[in-house]
C-alpha cells in the first residue's frame, strides 16, 4: 500500500470525554505505529496531544472556530486541499461537500430502534444526516455486529466495517483494593458503592438502577455513584428522587469532571458495576469493570448480548427482580475473575480494530 494521509476530526476531543474520544484514541494510538502513513489530527484546543504523543508521522491542526459549522465548511475543506489528504475520517456526519475520500464511524442507530427515547428534532435531523453521510462515504465503519446489522436494516447499504471498541491496557493492570478504595473514600466521601459510568438519558434507565437501590434497600449499606455528562433529561428519575428521603439522597452521589486517571480510580475502587441500559451500541464500561477486576451486572440487551462471558452478571433491564439477583450474586464474588479478563483483553482489543480498519483501507484501494 502506497503512502497515505488521513485526516482525523478530533472536535469530539473538544467536549467532556464520551465513547467517540475513548474510540477515535484508542484506534489512532494503534494506527500510528504504522509509519508507512500521516496522520493530521484536528481539534480547536487540541488537548489530545498528550493522547498521540509526538511522531514524524503525526501533525496536529487547530481549527479557527468551535463553531460547527465554520469546521466543516471552511476548516476541514481547507486543511483537506492545502495538505493533499487521501481519506477524512469523522464520527456519525461528515462535510456536506466532499473533497477526498470520507470514512464515517456510525457508533449507532438508536434513535431509529428505540424511538421513543429521543426528542423528535432530534431523531428528525439525525435521520437526514446520518442517510447522507453514510450514502456518500468511501467507508462506513461501526463498532458491533448489532449496530452493523441496524445501519444494513435503516439506510441499504450492505458494505459496512466492524471496528470493535476495545479496553484501555490500564484497566488490566495490578493495583492494591484497600489502597484505592481509602483514596476514593478521601477523595469523594464514597464507600462500598455500586457504580453506573454513562450520559444521562431516558434510555440509560438511571431510574430502573435508583429504584432497586432504594426498595431493596441497599443505600443502608452502600453508595449509588453515577458518572455522566446530562445529555436528556430522565423525568422518570428525578420525579422519584424527589420522593426518598434525605437519609436516601445522602447515598446518591453523581460525580462530574473526572479526568481519566479519577475515573480509572473510581471504577477500581468500587464494590459493583452496573449497566441497566436499555439499548447500546455497544456499552464500554461493563468490560472496563471486568478487566479491573471488580463485578460487572450488565443489561443483556441489544448489543450487549455479546457480553455472554458476563454470564450471572448479565440481566433483564426491565425486571427489578432480575437486577436485583443479579446484584444478591455480585455482592458474594470476591477477587478477579482472571477468566473473564482473559477473553476481553482477547476479544475487545485496539490492534484488532486497527487490522481491521487497514483492511477496508486495502481493499477501496483496489477499487480504483
Amino acid at each position: 500500500m502506497k503512502e497515505l494521509k488521513f485526516f482525523i476530526d478530533c472536535s469530539v476531543f473538544d467536549r467532556s470525554p464520551q465513547g467517540t474520544t475513548t474510540y477515535i484514541a484508542g484506534l489512532y494510538t494503534e494506527l500510528i505505529k504504522n509509519k508507512e502513513h500521516h496522520f493530521y489530527f484536528a481539534s480547536h484546543t487540541n488537548n489530545f496531544k498528550d493522547t498521540f504523543g509526538e511522531h514524524d508521522n503525526v501533525t496536529y491542526l487547530k481549527y479557527t472556530s468551535n463553531n460547527k459549522y465554520v469546521r466543516l465548511l471552511i476548516d476541514i475543506p481547507r486543511f483537506i486541499k492545502k495538505l493533499n489528504i487521501d481519506y477524512a475520517h469523522f464520527q456519525y456526519i461528515i462535510p456536506p461537500i466532499t473533497y477526498c475520500k470520507y470514512i464515517v464511524t456510525i457508533h449507532d442507530v438508536l434513535f431509529l430502534d428505540f424511538p421513543k427515547y429521543f426528542p423528535l428534532g432530534y431523531k428528525l435531523s439525525k435521520k437526514y444526516l446520518f442517510q447522507w453521510s453514510i450514502k456518500r462515504a468511501a467507508i462506513v465503519l461501526t463498532v458491533s455486529e448489532y449496530s452493523k446489522n441496524s445501519i444494513v436494516n435503516h439506510f441499504n447499504r450492505a458494505d459496512v466495517t466492524i471496528t470493535p471498541n476495545a479496553v484501555d491496557p490500564v484497566f488490566f493492570e495490578d493495583y492494591d483494593k484497600k489502597t484505592v478504595a481509602e483514596k476514593v473514600k478521601k477523595n469523594y466521601g464514597i464507600e462500598d458503592y455500586f457504580l453506573f459510568i454513562s450520559r444521562w438519558e431516558p434510555r440509560k434507565n438511571h431510574d430502573f438502577l435508583l429504584k432497586v437501590f432504594v426498595e431493596k434497600e441497599y443505600y443502608k449499606n452502600h453508595h449509588l455513584v453515577f458518572i455522566g455528562e446530562k445529555a436528556i433529561p430522565n423525568r422518570a428519575y428525578l420525579d422519584y428522587f424527589e420522593t426518598l428521603s434525605s437519609e436516601m439522597k445522602e447515598k446518591i452521589i453523581d460525580l462530574n469532571k473526572l479526568d481519566f486517571n479519577e475515573l480509572v480510580a473510581v471504577v477500581r475502587g468500587a464494590r459493583l458495576s452496573i449497566y441497566p441500559s436499555i439499548a447500546e451500541g455497544f456499552g464500554i464500561p461493563p468490560l472496563e469493570a471486568s478487566a479491573v477486576g471488580i463485578p460487572s451486572l450488565c443489561s443483556n440487551a441489544t448489543a450487549m448480548s455479546d457480553f455472554y462471558f458476563l454470564k450471572e452478571g448479565l440481566f433483564n433491564s426491565n425486571d427489578e427482580n432480575d437486577l436485583n439477583r443479579a446484584i444478591v450474586w455480585g455482592l458474594k464474588q470476591e477477587g478477579q475473575n482472571s477468566v473473564i479478563s482473559s477473553i476481553i483483553k482477547e476479544k475487545y482489543n485496539w490492534e484488532i480494530a486497527a487490522e481491521v480498519f487497514l483492511k477496508a483501507i486495502n481493499e477501496n484501494q483496489q477499487l480504483k
